[in-house]
């Protein structure tokens, strides 16, 4: 492939997957994971304090990188974000993510980084977790740097290559604690390929090792270790303010161990990922990425043909990696980019290699020429059609379903219900004399509460408690916001000075509205006068 062809095929892939993760960027109903995360960073923005926090939230690279884009927006309070800043940033990792796959053109080939970049680009599940304002997107292209740096240094073993991949480990480990999966499959696959691979053990016999003996290697582990370690520090203590951080951290492990083999609410079979990914048919919608899977097998079988070192590297750390998240028994669906990216690298290999295969040389025959084009010609057809599929089918998931829960990358999503609530306790504000300093109490356990603090950032007096009975005088708040376990008890407090409406939050989750009696009215009575209040 000529250079010209390959990076006019990177742009193609970069226009794409920009448009796919930037269109619409608010049209989905903030879940509650990302509400979450965008309280926390408001909290950064407004105060500049953070302080880590081991559970549910992993790590802080997340808030700090989204502080410029805030700042370029012009945004420097919660109340003034919006979605589309908040979502900017997972977006421009995945398509960081999709430049970073031209650093394997050396060793997949052209063709092969080429195919992987424009995979990523339209692939579903990447493309919709990138719309989400959680770590995924970021993790994934730390993930896959350190990866590609671990490989060159396995090659080529340097200082300067130690360092980088310490840096990467280390930004990896900053967005989330989980990241000591990847790096003990990249640990793994990286070992396996310098054993086993052809082109690494002549390359060592021809002495192209220089200066990487035992004590060489030795230093560089140092170097790598500083470099990670220094990072991990940097973000963890929130720039040398909170120094336990980076100790909390490392006891977080536990926490996500036990989660990891507990049984619980994210409890899925070993074979979870490989269902959702290939093949999902619900309310006559069909969802499948069987051409990455497909293309990936025959990557995988190639690469182990090949002998050669980073085929074989990117294959084997897919092939752990996918295995380990497979046997944790807590899953939820974003867990599976991380080893995802591998397969995909693994379905470029597999794409290159088969048209590598089908290349036109000198036919015997003239009847023989026209068979092999008219392979070459199937195969192309094929490809790009499965191509349009993808893209298609990442458009249908992020922009036209994206709560949808037919959508099989849906995972507790926010009901675009909830929205009709939110507009609906802001019409009532609306028309109360005090306006935004209308109190409103939410009366619901945690799980229930989110994503309202992130759409009711905007009000003054909104006060949250997990139980009717901690709650205080209820009759105090003109509107009230409660979970069905507690919506009885509240109904009956209040008997019939208020009226109720039902929203749903997420599937199988419903919200109960109380608006007091007479501001009922006086908000029906503004909606039948022009040019009141609605």
């Amino acid at each position: 492939m000529s250079r010209t062809l390959f990076w006019s095929l990177f742009a193609a892939a970069l226009v794409a997957g920009l448009a796919l993760r930037l269109a619409f960027a608010d049209a989905r109903p903030m879940h509650h994971d990302e509400a979450n995360q965008a309280i926390r960073f408001g909290l950064l923005l407004e105060t500049g304090t953070y302080r880590y926090d081991p559970i549910d939230h992993h790590g802080p690279t997340l808030y700090y990188l989204t502080l410029p884009i805030a700042w370029l927006r012009g945004q420097h309070t919660l109340a003034s974000l919006d979605e589309r800043t908040l979502r900017l940033l997972p977006a421009l990792f995945g398509a960081a993510t999709i430049l970073l796959c031209a650093l394997l053109a050396g060793g997949l080939g052209r063709g092969a980084a080429a195919a992987s970049a424009l995979l990523v680009a339209i692939s579903p599940a990447f493309t919709y977790y990138s719309r989400f304002y959680i770590q995924e997107s970021a993790f994934v292209f730390f993930a896959l740097a350190f990866l590609v740096a671990a490989g060159r240094y396995t090659t080529r073993p340097r200082a300067a290559t130690a360092a980088w991949a310490g840096g990467f480990a280390g930004l990896a480990y900053a967005t989330k604690e989980t990241s000591v999966i990847v790096f003990a499959a990249v640990a793994a696959a990286a070992v396996f390929a310098r054993v086993v691979a052809i082109d690494v053990k002549s390359a060592a016999r021809a002495g192209a090792e220089q200066g990487a003996g035992r004590a060489d290697r030795l230093a560089h582990g140092c170097i790598a270790l500083a470099a990670a370690g220094a990072v991990a520090l940097v973000f963890y203590s929130s720039f040398f303010t909170n120094f336990s951080g980076l100790p909390e951290s490392i006891r977080a492990f536990s926490i996500y161990a036990s989660r990891g083999v507990d049984a619980g609410q994210h409890d899925e079979p070993w074979y979870y990922y490989l269902r959702l990914l290939a093949w999902s048919f619900s309310g006559g919608l069909l969802w499948t990425e069987a051409l990455v899977l497909v293309l990936s097998v025959g990557g995988v079988v190639f690469a182990f043909r090949s002998r050669s070192f980073w085929p074989m590297f990117v294959a084997v750390y897919s092939i752990v990696a996918a295995g380990i998240f497979s046997a944790l028994r807590y899953k939820t669906p974003w867990n599976l980019l991380p080893f995802y990216i591998g397969f995909v690298l693994m379905a470029g290999f597999g794409a290159g290699q088969l048209g590598r295969a089908m290349e036109l040389g000198r036919a015997a025959t003239l009847a023989a020429w026209r068979v092999a084009m008219a392979r070459r010609g199937l195969f192309a057809v094929v490809l790009v059609a499965g191509a349009f599929h993808l893209t298609l089918e990442s458009w249908r998931a992020s922009i036209v379903y994206p709560a949808d829960p037919r959508n099989p990358y849906v995972y507790a999503q926010t009901s675009p219900d909830f929205l009709r609530l939110v507009k609906r306790v802001s019409d009532l504000a609306a028309v109360e004399p005090a306006g935004g300093n209308v109190f409103v109490k939410v009366v619901a356990g945690p799980y229930e509460q989110w994503p309202l603090p992130w759409y009711l950032r905007r009000m003054k007096r909104v006060g949250y408690w997990p139980r009717a009975s901690d709650a205080g005088a209820l009759d105090a708040a003109p509107v009230i916001v409660a979970s069905a376990e507690n919506a009885g008890a509240i109904e009956r407090t209040l008997g019939e000075g208020y009226v109720s409406e039902f929203y749903g939050l997420r599937p199988g989750v419903l919200l109960t509205l109380f608006i007091e009696r007479d501001l009922w009215e006086r908000f029906l009575a503004a909606r039948r006068t022009p040019g009141a209040a609605p």
